[in-house]
């Protein structure tokens, strides 16, 4: 009895620190184009297209911010969210799923998305992908022709590029972390030589003008993603080579100057993804994978 109780508590009171967590939360609204915004909250960056069609939305953070970001979008549109894309599956972008398919939004996303969120221990079947697709899909919304597309094998195996071709504005989801070492979720399908790939394939989409919304931080330039791309091959060669000169992970996860012409171990002691954790998650991906993508 003892046992069920502390267990009841202990569901309680973490059901509470999630919720409380996101109680000072602010979703801000950046205009990007004439009907195209960047939405921050906590979580990954959601893209907003609004317009006589309705909603097109990307992404949707975590549950309990469902509420707050769909106040956030009533100040920009009176219409309802009608599509609503998964750039890939991790909580901190589908998190909303279930609360903005109740209130009417088709779900888009990958074949993999889908497959992982229904195997998710605490899926109740709600939230899912009612559209996928294996490779690539277009949307006519809005007036913009908005056209998605799979990156494989990149910050896990489910990604998607989305760009609104008249407004020139690219939605990247996670395989683009800007200002930041990246997160490639090596146990979920990610890699190091993916995620180069996908910053090719996104940088092949668009032009000095584009406007980029990166997963996570500040909206972006195409030298930002430019940047970007050449610290993941700069860091697939130097890990590449520590590897053939005989290191191992642990050597490697300590030889600072593989990663320091782009963030140093000081500054990015606090990130989520630290000098460190990149090394040895580039280690790890060179390791397992094979080919050489740095070129």
């Amino acid at each position: 009895m003892k046992n069920h109780l502390f267990l009841l508590i202990l569901t309680f009171s973490t059901a509470i620190y999630a919720q409380g967590r996101f109680d000072n939360i602010k979703i801000k609204i950046e205009p990007l184009q004439e009907n195209i915004f960047m939405l921050q909250g906590a979580g990954g960056n959601i893209g907003i297209s609004v317009g006589e069609n309705g909603v097109f939305m990307i992404d949707d953070q975590f549950a309990p911010l469902s509420e707050k970001i769909i106040n956030a979008i009533k100040t920009i549109s009176d219409k309802p969210v009608k599509f609503l894309v998964n750039t890939h599956f991790h909580g901190d972008h589908s998190g909303g799923n279930a609360n903005f398919e109740a209130a009417g939004a088709m779900i888009v996303a990958h074949d993999n998305v889908r497959k992982r969120l229904a195997s998710a221990k605490n899926n109740d079947g709600s939230g899912l992908p009612v559209i996928t697709f294996s490779n690539d899909a277009t949307f006519y919304m809005n007036g913009n022709d908005i056209f998605i597309t799979h990156v494989h094998d990149a910050h896990t195996d489910g990604d998607a590029l989305v760009y609104f071709a008249q407004s020139n504005v690219l939605h990247t989801g996670d395989t683009f972390f800007n200002g930041r070492f990246p997160y490639i979720d090596i146990n979920r399908g990610g890699s190091l030589a993916g995620d180069i790939e996908a910053a090719k394939k996104g940088l092949m989409l668009i032009n000095d003008q584009t406007i980029i919304i990166p997963g996570h931080g500040a909206k972006a330039t195409k030298t930002d993603y430019q940047n970007y791309l050449n610290m993941l091959k700069g860091i697939y060669k130097n890990v590449s080579q520590a590897i053939k000169d005989g290191k191992t992970e642990d050597e490697v996860a300590l030889m600072e100057s593989l990663t320091s012409d782009y963030f140093s171990d000081e500054a990015t002691a606090n990130d989520f993804i630290s000098g460190e954790k990149m090394r040895r998650t580039a280690y790890k991906s060179i390791t397992t994978i094979e080919g050489n993508k740095e070129d």
